[in-house]
């Protein structure tokens, strides 16, 4: 934790030295909150094709995940807090994507691995998948390549830790706004198609 500047006066200032020198730090509820989060993300498994390979590698001893603590991959979407999609979402995958990231407490994240995440990669011009996870979830770091090395997946993390420790997570609440719009265009769009089918 970093002691933030108060006013610029001379005194001040040596007192926080004082202090620093007596490893005695001031801070707010929220950014120690938030220095916890980014240095202990539960990422739930979810992936396919090849990039889930890669994220499986970085958990071995040569790479060791564990030295970031992140280590802890759940099972469960109700103990994870970071959704890392690998690979392509097809359209068959979107309600169970969907279900897993409405599962997971608040605050959470998404992370795009590989480019088939970021934009759908090779397959994108296929019937069944979505140009990248963003189409679906509020994506929070890209990590780009086919498939990205461990050292990627690490270096998107450490950029995630960063974006955690200075937000406030007031964008959720948005960002349900926005996602119970777009199911009620969604219902919208089911009824256009039952009556065109009820048409035929």
């Amino acid at each position: 934790m970093v002691l933030e500047k108060m006013d610029g006066n001379d005194s001040n200032e040596k007192d926080r030295k004082i202090l620093a020198e007596a490893n005695i730090f001031f801070t707010n509820l929220q950014k120690l909150f938030n220095w916890g989060r980014a240095r202990s993300f539960w990422p739930l498994n979810y992936g396919s094709n090849c990039c889930p390979i890669e994220m499986m590698a970085s958990g071995l001893a040569r790479f060791d995940i564990a030295r970031f603590g992140y280590e802890v991959f759940r099972s469960c979407p109700r103990q994870a807090d970071l959704l890392v999609v690998a690979g392509p979402v097809t359209i068959k995958l979107r309600p169970v994507l969907e279900r897993l990231w409405a599962q997971m407490p608040e605050p959470k994240w998404v992370v795009a691995l590989g480019n088939c995440a970021c934009s759908g990669g090779p397959f994108k011009d296929g019937y069944s998948i979505y140009p990248g996870a963003d189409s679906i979830l509020p994506v929070d770091v890209y990590i780009p390549g086919c498939p990205p090395r461990p050292e990627a997946f690490f270096y998107g993390l450490l950029e995630l830790k960063k974006k955690v420790e200075q937000t406030d997570y007031s964008r959720y609440d948005e960002w349900k706004k926005a996602k119970k719009l777009a199911k009620k265009e969604d219902k919208e769009v089911r009824k256009r198609r039952e009556k065109e089918e009820e048409r035929l």
